[in-house]
């Protein structure tokens, strides 16, 4: 019987699901949205702190600050209100309203940023203001999920060793981009390991990551506006680009069958299904594993809300059988 005392101790890491039955694709889905946090940001989250413990730079008269685009940000606070730290988390009009009330609920002060910088959009400016948060009161202490090295170190200790003691045949992994910090410990722990892992990052429409135009993007936790500092493209094998309206046909679909996830897996599941589709024709089926980073719930008020979907992406989005699954109730 598990007894915890601080809320970043559990995280249920060796939880899959077998999706053969719903993309008729042999894949894996690790499932890191069962924790405190709701989401796979609350390893990078716990490591970042700790490191910023060990080398002085947080004392009890810290107040923390933070840009997320919503996950690092409940992370941390999770973890702030645990530890007594304030916590001020800069998110902007993406950020969904479940997600900024449980932040508030844990006692953290929300700053939304509406308007773009000219150059690198919403995530341009929200660093701005955290620089000059920072600026102005030297008690802010910015962890930066974007350079900080403990971003990838945790998955580089968790994630991937994980992974690999239950998959030891492993053939490809997917793993969606956003900092990138997911992708970076996996993949550098794999460059490593006995056997050769083929790497796919899956990426947003839209986002500049791995070099493409700048694009609208509605759903938060994948892609950016902004290069992330901490890629190392020479660690990644393949890069798959997923629009947000193939995204939300894929949660409607895992929902269809019981599954409630994000945003960032619907991505990530779209862009390993297209990959898997495209190497069906092989003598032996690859062992494949997705990543999955958090759960459906704080997305009920988008993805999962007709309404929501139809403005932004058309009446014809999704079919009729879906529409009615998720229509509310009159």
């Amino acid at each position: 019987m598990p007894v915890i005392s601080t809320p970043q101790a559990f995280n249920q890491d060796d939880l899959y699901v077998d999706l053969e039955a719903i993309t008729g694709h042999r894949m894996f889905l690790k499932c890191e949205g069962f924790n405190f946090a709701g989401s796979i940001k609350l390893k990078a989250a716990a490591e970042m702190v700790e490191v910023a413990e060990r080398e002085g730079r947080l004392t009890s008269d810290s107040i923390l600050v933070e840009s997320s685009s919503g996950n690092l940000g409940v992370a941390l606070s999770v973890i702030a209100a645990s530890k007594g730290y304030r916590f001020v988390c800069v998110t902007d009009s993406r950020c969904n309203l479940p997600t900024r009330l449980l932040m508030e609920a844990l006692g953290s002060q929300i700053h939304i940023i509406t308007e773009p910088a000219p150059e690198g959009g919403l995530l341009a400016a929200r660093i701005n203001h955290v620089r000059a948060l920072c600026a102005s009161d030297d008690r802010y202490v910015w962890l930066n999920q974007y350079t900080n090295p403990s971003n990838h170190m945790a998955h580089f200790k968790t994630t991937a060793p994980a992974i690999a003691r239950d998959f030891p045949d492993l053939d490809v992994l997917f793993v969606g981009a956003g900092t990138t910090g997911t992708l970076m410990g996996c993949a550098r722990y794999f460059r490593d390991w006995c056997r050769p892992v083929h790497i796919v990052a899956v990426d947003s429409e839209g986002s500049v990551t791995f070099g493409d135009a700048p694009g609208r993007r509605m759903i938060p936790g994948l892609g950016s506006s902004v290069r992330p500092p901490l890629l190392d493209d020479s660690y990644v094998d393949e890069v798959i680009h997923v629009n947000e309206a193939d995204t939300i046909r894929t949660c409607h679909r895992l929902a269809r069958h019981g599954f409630v996830f994000g945003g960032s897996t619907g991505t990530v599941v779209s862009g390993a299904s297209r990959w898997l589709s495209r190497h069906s024709g092989r003598r032996r089926q690859p062992t494949a594993v997705a990543i999955a980073p958090d759960l459906g719930e704080r997305y009920l008020e988008t993805i999962y809300q007709t309404n929501w979907v139809q403005d932004l992406y058309g009446d014809n989005m999704l079919d009729r059988q879906e529409v009615a699954a998720h229509s509310p109730a009159v």
